[in-house]
């Protein structure tokens, strides 16, 4: 067995490296990394049932979609990672004890009682300070999991609270847990850069056939094509939303406006726009513009580059209109 640190902070390329050793290589490894601030949300989930964008877009945080089920979590750099790839045993999908042990026996090393509680959590006095999630592929399996070490949960509470648009989909939907930091139950205090050495040395430590490897240039260039390719897309991150339907309306000076989506693939199948606002032009010209244009609100100013909103919505900008969608 290998065991890897992953120096990138890149979330793109991060996920993108545990599908590379997922799927194209042989052997164990054991990952250890960090991502810079992030929301990695479910194979099976709509982004925007999980995320607030705009606070999101406000604090630079991305948005980036893995290959494991589950629900939305957020990362910063207090957050550490790890990940397991082996080929898969007879009962090792589902089989979240064997890949938490470890993690449970090094927290109680430094003076932590975690246990793993429902399904895929680990929990210390009844709060989670983990979240584990598992993918399968070609006999294959990764484990993955967070241990929430010193993260700002500011940012946590904040993006991870859709916004208020109506939205209904088949996405899966995150179950909200209260969370806690590690930092705040350990003996001994150290930073994050500390802790992650400790569990590196931990699984050196326990596991005497685990050998340490690095990323040779090759890797890292296969590992960024697939970057390039998958998860660096707002095809993969956004587009594989299910489908969905949204609406959202907002009270302006000049009348209320009630926007009604239809979204599948990522791209508006359908619009309409209500509402008690004046216009000079028909609003179906507007929907109709819209309509075949990817959900996303570079797209959707793209494509009314050079419109005369107020003529169809008096008064109305366009960064205005864009916050409805």
């Amino acid at each position: 067995m290998y065991i890897i640190y992953n120096e990138s902070t890149n979330p793109a390329f991060n996920l993108a490296l545990e599908e590379y050793l997922l799927t194209r290589q042989a052997g164990e490894f054991i990952l250890l990394w960090r991502n810079a601030r992030a929301v990695i949300i479910g194979r099976n989930q709509n982004a925007l049932e999980e995320v607030d964008l705009d606070y999101a877009r406000a604090h630079n945080i991305s948005v980036n979609r893995r290959i494991s089920g589950g629900g939305a979590v957020f990362h910063d750099l207090g957050n550490i990672n790890y990940t397991v790839i082996k080929d898969q045993g007879k009962d090792d999908f589902g089989g979240y004890a064997e890949f938490t042990g470890p993690v449970i026996a090094f927290l109680k090393e430094l003076g932590v009682e975690a246990k793993l509680s429902g399904r895929n959590d680990l929990t210390v006095d009844g709060m989670k300070i983990s979240g584990n999630a598992q993918a399968s592929k070609n006999g294959r399996i990764m484990h993955h999991g967070t241990l929430l070490y010193n993260v700002d949960v500011g940012d946590l509470a904040g993006v991870l609270r859709p916004n208020q648009a109506k939205i209904s989909s088949k996405g899966i939907k995150s179950v909200r847990s209260r969370v806690t930091n590690l930092v705040d139950h350990l003996p001994e205090k150290m930073d994050t850069l500390e802790f992650l050495q400790r569990l590196w040395d931990f699984y050196l430590r326990s596991r005497p056939d685990v050998e340490e490897r690095r990323l040779t240039p090759e890797e890292i260039a296969a590992v960024n094509q697939l970057v390039e390719e998958k998860y660096g897309t707002w095809e993969w991150n956004f587009g594989r939303s299910p489908a969905y339907n949204l609406q959202k309306d907002q009270r302006f000076d000049f009348g209320l406006v009630d926007v009604r989506l239809s979204v599948a693939g990522g791209v508006i199948q359908e619009v309409k726009i209500y509402g008690d606002f004046f216009g000079m032009e028909e609003i179906t010209e507007l929907e109709q513009r819209l309509t075949g244009i990817p959900h996303r609100r570079e797209a959707i100013a793209e494509a009314l580059a050079g419109v005369d909103l107020g003529r169809y919505i008096h008064g109305i900008s366009q960064e205005q209109f864009l916050l409805l969608f």
